[in-house]
């Protein structure tokens, strides 16, 4: 008996093939009925998906208003700074208020259209540099495929919205991952970055319970503080001091998410010298205090 030797893995052939890494997290997925959005200046650092099954949402992005439909759905990178509000009942010019409830099977869609916007959403991430995209509002056409995932999804979450199957779970990946191809190669810039900057980043993401310093990161790569500064600046469009309260922030997410950590527990995981600077650089990103987002009222 003769045995191949020598083949990574099987593969029978020698060309090296490279793959992009996508760690998809899902961070959460509801279906609602909202009498009330008024929402102004949020700020997340978590990528966000929605699709209104009726008309009446509007998202605002810088100066621009983008009347939200039915055939559509919306995906906003994080880090953008947007507002949200539900034409039929806005009250409110500043500040985060939602108020609605969860859609359940008892719930006839038909008849409740005209009073509440019905509304489904996803938070998640996909991991650096996939996380430092620009920020913007993207309009995506809701085909078929789309649509009939969309329709399996809000009918499971009428029945159950905690404990996911795996079936759940693969269909949510795969809706998220076939709306992602739908956006332009412009937004995917980040693949393509220097390659000092992207080992620093992946320093940064393994370390972020630490306190690091400028003068750290850049002896990774063999460069001065203030050269290394600039190059990182150039190639992700933000600070690097500010690039590392944005990734600590939204680990601090994650653990709101999906753990019953307090915020001081929290503060001191990420290397905060308290709960009180936790809390400010918190705010200053998300524009909420960490107690307003752990309470959920938001979406």
């Amino acid at each position: 008996m003769k045995f191949v030797k020598e083949i990574e893995l099987g593969d029978p052939s020698a060309n090296h093939q490279n793959f992009i890494d996508l760690k998809l997290k899902l961070l959460c997925c509801r279906y609602w009925l909202l009498d009330l959005w008024d929402c102004h200046e949020m700020v997340f650092p978590f990528w966000r998906l929605y699709w209104n099954k009726n008309t009446g949402g509007e998202l605002i992005h810088r100066d621009t208003v983008i009347e939200m439909d039915p055939n559509h759905i919306y995906i906003i990178p994080p880090f953008t700074s947007f507002s949200s509000r539900y034409t039929k009942n806005h009250t409110y010019n500043e500040g985060i208020h939602v108020s609605g409830k969860q859609l359940n099977i008892k719930h006839n869609e038909a008849d409740l259209e005209n009073m509440f916007l019905i509304h489904f959403f996803a938070h998640f991430n996909l991991g650096v540099p996939f996380d430092s995209v620009y920020p913007g509002i993207l309009k995506i056409e809701l085909t078929d495929y789309l649509k009939d995932r969309l329709d399996y999804l809000t009918h499971r979450l009428k029945i159950e919205n905690k404990n996911f199957k795996l079936t759940f779970n693969l269909k949510l990946q795969a809706f998220i991952k076939e709306a992602l191809t739908n956006i332009g190669p412009e937004l995917w810039k980040t693949i393509n970055i220097d390659e000092r900057v992207l080992k620093v980043i992946r320093f940064i993401e393994v370390n972020l319970e630490k306190k690091l310093s400028n003068t750290q990161m850049s002896s990774l790569v063999n460069m001065a503080p203030n050269s290394f500064a600039r190059l990182f600046k150039e190639e992700m469009n933000v600070t690097l001091h500010q690039f590392v309260q944005n990734r600590k922030i939204a680990k601090s997410c994650e653990y709101f998410e999906h753990t019953n950590k307090s915020i001081e527990n929290v503060a001191f995981n990420l290397g905060f010298s308290d709960r009180y600077h936790f809390s400010r650089v918190f705010k200053s990103v998300t524009g909420l205090t960490p107690a307003s987002y752990k309470s959920g009222k938001y979406t």
